[in-house]
């Protein structure tokens, strides 16, 4: 297992070694069908390397709406916080992708265990929650905005 980039990195080391504790490495060619938006969420991942785009069903359109793109360093996955643990979006690897993949059970009972680590996780994956919710904004705003969401 390999130590934590950002945006992990900053919580204290006995903390940061139990949530490595549960962490799997796994990698995925490019073109792997991570989630589909409505499945179940029960894991989420810390990309080390690759690319993965999000992506939303509009209905009437084909594939899916890309909303954002993601690489090295960035978490993949929120929707295992809260019930009912149904993915928001989808995800496709781009490129070849190795990541720490983490169990959401396992992780969920280190937080209950720890609160200050539940504290720690919650305040960084509602920083990607905001994140995401943004991208999305604006990327509907470009598909059904007369103008999209640039200047006028």
């Amino acid at each position: 297992m390999t130590e934590l980039p950002p945006p992990l990195d900053l919580l204290p080391l006995v903390q940061r070694e139990r949530l490595l504790a549960v962490g799997l490495d796994v990698s995925f060619p490019a073109g792997t069908r991570l989630f589909d938006e409505g499945g179940e969420a029960d894991r989420f991942w810390l990309l080390r390397s690759g690319e993965v785009a999000l992506d939303i069903c509009v209905p009437g359109r084909q594939p899916e709406a890309l909303i954002e793109t993601l690489g090295a360093g960035q978490l993949l996955g929120w929707s295992w916080i809260c019930p009912p643990y149904r993915w928001h979006l989808g995800a496709r690897t781009v490129t070849p992708v190795e990541a720490t993949e983490f169990p959401a059970t396992d992780v969920l009972a280190l937080c209950a265990a720890d609160p200050e680590l539940g504290y720690a996780l919650m305040r960084r994956f509602i920083e990607v929650v905001a994140g995401r919710l943004q991208a999305t904004r604006i990327r509907l705003l470009d598909l059904y905005a007369p103008h999209g969401s640039g200047p006028p």
